[in-house]
């Protein structure tokens, strides 16, 4: 199993689209750690609700926090405080336990899909961020970005701190379509671009499927998975 780690330039901008995308891409099994606020439903019951066959896809979050805020606080709201190593031995029963693939990719275990929360420097807890659990899991990263005024500065920002703290990154998938940094964003960060997904209005199951279909090819290329 294959630890793909989805996340972004910050908040808000399609980290929970691009990792339905990829796990129905890869036909993988998708897992978000920490989730911090569910009035409107979580991220995995979104993912579910878009990918082919859910049954056994959809791994259980290690923290569900009630606020809708940096996980650090909303953890500490409720009196707890997020532990690295508890994700962690979740992570691995998850692999230990990996048997056969239950999605649309043949043979061995399937790749697990994970989605972070925020971006690289988003707090767990007093000292340990997102970046620190993404070394800890040993995943591959794909980052996402979405086209917006000051992305290029976000990005750029982003893919520094991979190269810093010596992270493993797959290249870029780009989300919505406000002017044209792709280019330019691939160029200065030295990371390949994996994929564009359009703005819509409507991502809904036919368009997550669609676009699945759509990067596949790109995506087993970057991650060194079989066609």
């Amino acid at each position: 199993m294959q630890p793909i780690f989805i996340t972004g330039i910050g908040t808000g901008i399609g980290k929970t689209l691009v990792s339905a995308i990829v796990t129905q891409a890869l036909g993988a099994t998708y897992w978000k750690p920490v989730q911090a606020g569910f009035d409107d439903g979580t991220d995995t019951g979104w993912v579910g609700e878009r990918i082919s066959r859910p049954e056994g896809r959809l791994l259980p979050e290690a923290y569900r926090l009630v606020m809708p805020a940096s996980p650090h606080i909303a953890a500490r709201q409720e009196g707890i405080v997020i532990s690295l190593d508890k994700i962690v031995d979740q992570f691995e029963a998850i692999r230990n336990g990996a048997a056969g693939n239950p999605g649309d990719r043949k043979g061995g275990a399937p790749e697990l899909v994970i989605e972070g929360a925020g971006g690289l420097f988003v707090p767990l807890n007093d000292q340990d961020f997102v970046l620190d659990l993404i070394r800890r899991l040993d995943a591959t990263v794909i980052l996402v970005s979405r086209n917006y005024l000051g992305s290029i500065n976000h990005s750029l920002l982003t893919a520094e701190a991979c190269r810093a703290h010596g992270l493993k990154v797959a290249g870029w998938i780009f989300n919505d379509q406000y002017g044209q940094y792709e280019h330019e964003i691939v160029q200065w960060s030295g990371l390949p671009s994996i994929a564009s997904i359009p703005f819509t209005d409507h991502p809904d199951k036919a368009f997550v499927q669609a676009q699945a279909a759509i990067v596949r090819p790109a995506l087993l290329r970057a991650l060194g998975l079989p066609g």
